[in-house]
């Protein structure tokens, strides 16, 4: 095992009817700034669950964040924070509205371009402001981790960015207030989770028996309760089920002391800032392409995974792995998720542009092994057509 520095220091309050310990979570002498997405929050009763639990505390709502965050409307609220001098976030929403209150909150406190936070992978983050969340969509465990990734729309860039100073302070998860979200939006969070997981597991053998048995749990959960999820959309105990393996699967437990990956990711970030996929579905494009590509690099691992995860045992070493790997398209695929550039309208032609902003944002190194460059990518997207 690996040497890791673990830290975690937000307080996760899971269950239904949560939301009324805003009360005692957020600072009695508060200026609250609530950051919402779409419509779903207003519409479902859920952001006046919010306001009535915050009581008299001076509140201010701030919509439209988007499903991949941008750093036009994002520094909208920030400039909206300095103006009514708040001095609390409260984030309502999904992991992309948790995403952008992060990068609102660093960018509230930064004295230069904020820009500069996402170009420096955040390590020109000092301090940020206070914020919490309510959760109403399982999938990036944005809930409980510090990291977050934004949009600018006029640079189709597509960046991430960490930070121990953007941790939630809290996090409220109620599996009730998913009952009624999409059936996509479902799909995609069950995708996200599960692709999260195998950033972390799917790469080379360090002697981590704990990360990797959690990790392998975490995705037969996923495999288990997806399909239920999308079915049974008002079974508390799938979705509770769901909500936590989504928060587990990205809160830094079954990363530490393991070696990482994220190629998947970065390729499928280029695919949403040049073509707008949701961004769990350009992971479901590129994984399984990924996959095939390293197999010989992640032999040890893919093994594993082929028998642990998915109950395959027999054939040769090969004959196992592509199983294993054939399972996990099927299984994407079984939660209506294209797997296919061709899904999306997308063919060899849009390849080069790709390629292009993956070389213009640095990701010419990727992997665990940092050997997937420039031409193994487009390798990768060329076998996911």
């Amino acid at each position: 095992m690996q040497n890791f520095d673990f830290y975690n220091p937000t307080r996760i309050c899971f269950g239904e009817g949560q939301i009324a310990k805003l009360a005692d979570l957020v600072p009695q002498d508060a200026k609250v700034l609530i950051l919402l997405g779409g419509s779903s929050a207003r519409r479902n009763g859920t952001l006046e669950e919010v306001k009535q639990a915050l009581g008299e505390r001076p509140q201010f709502e701030f919509d439209g964040i988007e499903p991949n965050p941008t750093y036009e409307t994002l520094m909208k609220a920030v400039a909206f924070i300095k103006e009514n001098d708040v001095d609390f976030l409260l984030a309502v929403g999904g992991g992309s509205v948790i995403d952008g209150t992060k990068f609102v909150a660093a960018a509230a406190h930064y004295d230069g371009e904020p820009w500069e936070i996402l170009q420096t992978f955040g390590a020109k983050v000092m301090s940020a402001m206070p914020f919490g969340s309510v959760l109403t969509l399982p999938a990036t465990g944005s809930e409980m981790n510090s990291g977050s990734v934004v949009t600018r729309k006029s640079l189709k860039a597509k960046l991430p960015f960490m930070s121990p100073h953007v941790f939630p302070q809290f996090s409220v998860l109620d599996p009730v207030k998913t009952y009624t979200l999409p059936k996509r939006q479902i799909a995609n969070g069950v995708v996200d989770a599960f692709v999260h997981t195998t950033e972390q597991y799917l790469t080379y053998p360090v002697g981590a028996m704990v990360q990797d048995r959690y990790a392998e749990s975490l995705l037969k959960t996923l495999i288990e309760v997806g399909p239920k999820a999308l079915a049974t959309p008002e079974d508390y105990n799938v979705r509770a089920n769901l909500m936590w393996t989504a928060t587990c699967a990205l809160n830094g437990v079954i990363g530490a002391g393991v070696p990482h990956d994220w190629a998947t990711h970065m390729i499928g970030h280029e695919l949403t800032a040049l073509h707008d996929i949701d961004h769990a579905r350009t992971l479901a494009i590129v994984l399984p392409s990924l996959l095939r590509h390293t197999k010989a690099e992640k032999k040890a691992k893919l093994l594993q995974y082929a028998e642990r995860v998915w109950d395959i045992t027999e054939g040769d070493d090969d004959a196992r792995i592509d199983a294993a790997i054939e399972k996990t398209q099927a299984f994407f695929e079984s939660l209506e998720i294209g797997t296919h550039l061709s899904d999306y309208e997308l063919d060899e032609s849009h390849l080069d542009a790709l390629v292009d902003q993956l070389e213009t944002h640095g990701m010419v190194a990727l992997g665990e092994h940092q050997k997937i460059d420039l031409d193994a990518s487009r390798a990768i997207l060329k076998g996911a057509l």
